[in-house]
């Protein structure tokens, strides 16, 4: 009776396993199959082969390698600047900071790309700056990936340098430690593990990325850029299998890398730990707090050009305050159904996703399931992080377009955009969930069961209340994502359901970049709503919680 018992209690958890299984294993392992699949009378690796010896396709691994090293070497030391600016100074005005270097999070990674085309393109308005030259190429690439990704390592790294054992600081001051050496030997070691995770990120944001490849790339190729080519451009599925496979490779690859380093990553705060309060250093301030300004003002210069862009009749010939970029009807991506389509999608998919998430991990958590099948979970969880979104939205054409898969019904409509979608974004959800439930005492679901009504009794009216915060937050995320990824639907979206970041890139490549500018804008503007109304939501919540520890 009781190992009966035990297998219904692994049932939960082998269920969601086989969901993660259907919607990731199986198009990855579709994907994988594609690869290999070469004409007859050659071997299995003909495809790749034929890959490497293609000159121009081998060029674009090369480049994508030389592109994620460079933004990498970049956008570190930049988010290193704000998050230390943010968490160890005293620079005033640090809540208006931290929302200007976040707010690159609500747009698609196309916007900054076309901001710089309307600052350096052809006809840009700081094109005489250039000498000569203008902004297409590897330059433009590297500039649009890395405002792209900043605010990505930005928030690792605040996280990093907010975990900090304010003894270790008063140690080094006694022991007569002057501030740069204290920065050397107890600031960077302590943020080691934050440093490599923020790299893991960017790396695999910048070799998935297409948008600003497309944009201003010029004759600058890239794997992602070949894969769009290959599927849209030739419908040669072979060859952007190969491509595929290639860009998750390096992904997984970094994966690794971060989990090794998480796991020699020592604890910095333990239970005799004091809180680190920065001392007053007007030195100190004006250097951080200096280099933060420039960075901010580069990123509002983004918004503002592109604000600008969509509110003029023409630019830059005629730049009378006009509302007709707005008239998406008259131009080819969607129209304004694009927008409301794209809505739909992000409250769909950050519901489902939301509820998936954290109903996976309390199962996970805080079930009596067996071990191996938890690691499995986990496993499967992660997997998501580190595959590329063009490569999962040609697995899920390569798959789901089969007759023969039994779940080949939601190819073509709405249910396949909202299944890649969560998927796609599933780690952070996983993690989020994850570390709330780690956090609640496990007596809750001990004191159901003493009580007679079971573990599952506390969950709706113990533990999701106490998690409200983290679920808003997370639905948040989910929804801002949606409505700014493109990798991923880009391959799967049906003709008769068009999506707003899909539209920015239809737009450019019809050359209505003025158009495009006002749709990625519009974008910007929903999703600052949504967060807005996140945090009034989250603070009331949190309000809320805080009454009722006082009540008990």
């Amino acid at each position: 009776m009781i190992g009966g018992e035990r297998g219904l209690a692994n049932l939960p958890l082998i269920a969601f396993c086989l969901l993660l299984a259907a919607f990731l294993i199986a198009p990855l392992a579709s994907l994988g199959v594609q690869a290999f699949t070469a004409p007859a009378g050659q071997d299995a690796l003909a495809n790749f082969a034929k890959y490497f010896q293609t000159p121009g396709l081998m060029r674009s691994l090369v480049n994508t390698a030389w592109l994620a090293v460079v933004v990498a070497v970049l956008v570190l030391p930049m988010a290193f600047v704000v998050a230390f600016t943010l968490e160890r100074t005293l620079v005033p005005l640090k809540g208006s900071l931290a929302v200007i270097a976040s707010a690159p999070l609500l747009i698609p990674s196309l916007l900054p790309a076309l901001a710089l085309v309307y600052l350096f393109g052809r006809q840009g308005l700081l094109r005489p700056f250039l000498g000569g030259g203008d902004i297409y190429g590897a330059q433009g690439v590297v500039i649009a990936d890395v405002i792209a990704t900043f605010p990505h390592a930005l928030v690792i790294l605040r996280t990093a340098l907010s975990a900090a054992d304010g003894r270790l600081y008063e140690q080094a001051e006694i022991l007569g430690a002057s501030p740069w050496r204290t920065f050397w030997r107890v600031t960077l070691p302590g943020a080691r593990h934050g440093l490599v995770s923020a790299a893991v990120v960017v790396f695999a944001l910048v070799i998935a990325d297409v948008g600003a490849p497309k944009v201003v790339g010029g004759d600058f190729d890239v794997i992602a850029l070949d894969i769009y080519k290959q599927v849209l451009g030739q419908q040669n599925f072979q060859m952007g299998s190969v491509a595929a496979l290639l860009l998750l490779l390096p992904s997984a690859l970094a994966m690794v890398v971060e989990r090794v380093a998480a796991h020699r990553q020592a604890a910095l705060i333990s239970s005799r730990s004091t809180a680190y309060r920065p001392r007053p250093s007007a030195r100190r301030d004006a250097v951080f707090g200096g280099l933060s300004a420039i960075i901010a003002f580069c990123i509002l210069a983004v918004f503002a050009v592109c604000q600008f862009a969509a509110l003029v009749k023409l630019w830059p010939y005629d730049l009378t305050p006009s509302l007709a970029q707005y008239d998406l009807d008259r131009v080819d991506g969607g129209g304004w159904s694009a927008l409301t389509d794209s809505v739909w999608l992000a409250l769909a998919a950050a519901s489902l996703g939301t509820a998936l998430a954290f109903i996976g991990a309390y199962i996970a958590e805080r079930t009596p399931a067996r071990g191996w099948l938890r690691q499995a979970y986990a496993a499967l969880a992660l997997l998501p992080a580190a595959t590329p979104g063009l490569a999962l939205g040609l697995a899920y054409v390569l798959c789901f377009n089969d007759p023969a898969n039994p779940l080949h019904g939601l190819y073509g409509g709405f249910g396949i955009l909202v299944a890649i979608t969560v998927v796609h974004l599933f780690t952070v959800a996983h993690l989020t969930s994850t570390s709330a439930l780690r956090a609640l005492d496990s007596e809750f679901e001990s004191a159901g069961e003493v009580l007679g009504r079971g573990r599952w009794s506390v969950f709706l009216p113990v533990i999701t209340a106490m998690s409200t915060p983290t679920l808003i937050e997370i639905f948040v995320y989910l929804f801002v994502s949606a409505m700014t990824t493109v990798s991923a639907v880009v391959f799967v979206y049906p003709p008769a359901f068009k999506l707003a970041s899909v539209a920015v890139l239809n737009m450019d490549d019809a050359g209505d970049i003025a158009p495009a500018a006002a749709m990625g804008m519009l974008i910007v503007y929903v999703n600052v709503v949504v967060r807005g109304l996140g945090v009034l939501l989250r603070t009331a919540a949190v309000r809320r919680e805080r009454l009722a520890y006082a009540r008990a």
